[in-house]
């Protein structure tokens, strides 16, 4: 008997810190919108990153997996590093013309912003 007590006693918990089981229900949805839908910028930076210029794409609709494959693709076109933050991309250098190019060749609404 104690080892059903045991089990039933797992299910029934108040409060629990660690190893939720429920990560399905606190992650939120990211609605995919198609490439035609989206208005892009793209923009060159310096700010914080010790003079090191580098090319921002943001304002993007698309599930982590989604702007995973883009960056690897942007990354081989331009032959330089990037990676992904806050739903961002971020391409070494500055390629503001070849990015905005990539993007439009594949269907996305892209514009340079800034200076």
């Amino acid at each position: 008997m104690s080892s059903a007590n045991s089990k039933s006693s797992d299910k029934n918990f108040v409060y629990r810190e660690f190893g939720s089981d429920n990560s399905a229900a606190t992650e939120r949805p990211i609605p995919e919108s198609p490439p035609q839908q989206q208005n892009l910028r793209v923009q060159a930076s310096r700010k914080g990153r010790k003079g090191k210029t580098v090319t921002v794409i943001s304002g993007f609709q698309a599930k982590p997996e989604t702007l995973a494959d883009l960056l690897k693709q942007l990354k081989t076109q331009c032959g330089t590093g990037g990676t992904i933050k806050d739903n961002e991309i971020e391409i070494q250098g500055d390629h503001k013309q070849k990015i905005v190019e990539i993007l439009t060749k594949l269907g996305y609404k892209a514009k340079i912003s800034g200076g």
